[in-house]
């Protein structure tokens, strides 16, 4: 099973082109931090605006970095059925340890569109599939009935949920069983979506924050809930601010203050505005990431 903090890998850009270079380095940077698992090409890796040549690229940089030291969920999703399956059969050939597939946005498919997407993708390829379930971006939710369907089917082990109602931990664990891998997609809610049945969190602050938010998932699984308390109190400045524009124009500023990354993203994103920088600047000092 999936579990603890795994990182929703940013992509880092030079003049427009992806640098490969940088990317090997952070993911390098990440495993040595105590990072738990690493997704290429989500949302925070700005999937949506990489050629299929770059997506595939990416995916294949981050899995010979990681080595197998630490799990690779590459993010697979498309609001095309046949693209979804067409980059989750890549993933597999290129040696992903699952994918992170979105639940598909514009089209607004029904929970039967949904639950048909799913199985397309689970009867096309045999890799462990990890249903992203984000309302606020793709307009959809898919409901506990409809993951209750999919999690019958051998390949659809689990979800990241980005619905931030902790409260889904509990009723898909009751619905469908412990063994769901059931991870957060909202780092502010992390900490209660574990304490009702979570997992682990696909996480944004992870990017310049890995060895505090490893050792957060540390101190959870080890029953320091305190420590744990303690360092979520500590980062949460920065869950919050980190979104404080459409991500991932803050979280490349923030790993731009700390020179792992630079801050440039692609369109239809832009650089963050003066005042937002100063809130991440701010939530930085906070975390004790910045003299």
């Amino acid at each position: 099973m999936f579990q603890g903090s795994i990182c929703a890998l940013i992509t880092p850009f030079r003049d427009g082109a992806v640098d490969e270079k940088r990317y090997e380095d952070f993911v390098e940077w990440q495993i040595g931090q105590g990072t738990d698992g690493v997704v290429p090409c989500g949302t925070t890796g700005e999937s949506p605006t990489l050629s299929h040549d770059e997506h595939r690229r990416v995916v294949e940089i981050c899995i010979g970095v990681a080595a197998g030291r630490v799990p690779v969920i590459a993010g697979t999703g498309s609001n095309s059925t046949a693209e979804a399956v067409e980059l989750t059969r890549h993933a597999k050939e290129a040696g992903a340890d699952a994918a992170l597939v979105v639940t598909p946005y514009y089209n607004k498919p029904t929970q039967e569109g949904l639950f048909r997407h799913f199985k397309e993708i689970n009867d096309a390829v045999d890799l462990p599939v990890i249903i992203y379930n984000i309302p606020g971006r793709s307009v959809i939710d898919m409901t506990v009935e409809t993951m209750v369907r999919l999690s019958k089917l051998p390949n659809i082990v689990g979800v990241k949920d980005a619905t931030a109602q902790v409260a889904r931990a509990t009723t898909q664990k009751l619905a469908i069983g412990a063994d769901f891998c059931q991870l957060s997609g909202e780092d502010m809610t992390q900490i209660g979506f574990l304490a009702q049945g979570g997992h682990g969190c696909i996480s944004v602050t992870a990017n310049v924050a890995p060895k505090e938010m490893a050792e957060m998932h540390a101190a959870w699984r080890a029953g320091d809930l305190g420590r744990a308390q303690g360092l979520n109190d500590r980062l949460m400045p920065l869950h919050i601010d980190l979104f404080c524009e459409s991500s991932p124009g803050p979280v490349k500023y923030a790993t731009s203050l700390i020179g792992k990354c630079g801050a440039e993203t692609r369109l239809p994103l832009c650089e963050i505005s003066d005042a937002s920088k100063k809130k991440v600047e701010a939530a930085m000092r906070s975390a004790g990431l910045l003299n």
